[in-house]
């Protein structure tokens, strides 16, 4: 890859990128009003950041078992404590007693 090729890359990177950031300050610019729109906003992080991270437990690991086993082991222990370095102690863990056992 050539220097050209590679910062009109970077340019298209940059556009694209500011213009996702910058066109919901320009199009609302008043507060939100509508209930239904703020919750859907709200929740907006967390989804995106579930549909990065779910994919990735199962095929981070060796065996696709042993990431279903720390993913179940996970969210067990996150409904009993609410602290997140427990629940990612506890199941990473979980993962490897059962790469060691697999």
């Amino acid at each position: 890859m050539n220097n050209i090729q590679f910062f009109s890359y970077l340019a298209i990177l940059v556009a694209v990128t500011y213009l996702i950031r910058s066109v919901p300050f320009v199009a609302f610019s008043k507060k939100i009003d509508n209930q239904r729109i703020r919750s859907f906003l709200h929740y907006i992080p967390y989804t995106v950041l579930a549909a990065m991270t779910i994919p990735a437990v199962f095929y981070v690991t060796s065996n696709v078992i042993s990431g279903i086993i720390g993913f179940i082991i996970a969210v067990i222990t996150s409904t009993r404590t609410k602290s997140l370095i427990i629940v990612a102690l506890i199941s990473c863990i979980a993962v490897y007693i059962t790469e060691l056992i697999i």
